[in-house]
């Protein structure tokens, strides 16, 4: 995430205060002047515009009540990303418990449009693979390598240390090498 240049976030933190203060236009200007950004991330993350939308309502939701206690006003896109995270986090593990294993929203994170066709097969092979990673391992693997998180943010998305997230991203990581070399 791009870092805010020192006016827009002096503006931002303005706004915040104004909100705390149950100013309803500084929250609708917070709300216009971060929904962009914060819905490309769900969409990217979720991979449904739907969803996304819904991830977004409720997110804005645990903000407007959770306002008027942040502390630290000039850390709000960071607070409000990750709440967005944890929301997306939580939907998307509803959905796993959909039969199929892997859902459309992952599948569609892996990169099947390569420059090579004869790579098809192989993509379909490694989805395979992503899909019977333990569920942990597979968030991480595709947090990580396909919606290109930091570690972070993956950590504060999955409500885990960032250790335990570059452990599962290990573990995925050797089990699918160790799957691929074997031939699935």
């Amino acid at each position: 995430m791009k870092a805010l240049a020192v006016t827009e976030t002096a503006y931002l933190v303005g706004l915040v205060r104004r909100a705390q203060q149950n100013d309803s236009d500084a929250f609708a200007e917070l709300y216009t002047l971060t929904y962009e950004r914060q819905y490309a991330f769900a969409c990217r993350y979720l991979r449904d515009e739907r969803l996304a939308q819904d991830a977004l309502q409720e997110a804005y939701i645990v903000v407007y009540q959770g306002l008027p206690g942040l502390r630290e006003p000039k850390c709000f896109t960071t607070w409000l990303r990750s709440i967005i995270q944890r929301i997306c986090y939580d939907m998307a593990g509803k959905r796993r418990r959909q039969p199929a294993g892997m859902q459309a929203e992952q599948l569609d994170l892996l990169p099947d449009e390569l420059a090579d066709p004869d790579r098809v097969n192989e993509i379909g092979e490694m989805r395979d693979l992503v899909n019977r990673l333990p569920y942990r391992e597979r968030q991480a693997i595709i947090m990580r390598y396909f919606a290109e998180m930091e570690l972070r943010d993956i950590a504060q998305a999955m409500d885990c240390s960032v250790s335990s997230v570059t452990r599962y991203l290990r573990r995925g990581y050797e089990t699918l090498r160790g799957d691929y070399k074997r031939g699935g």
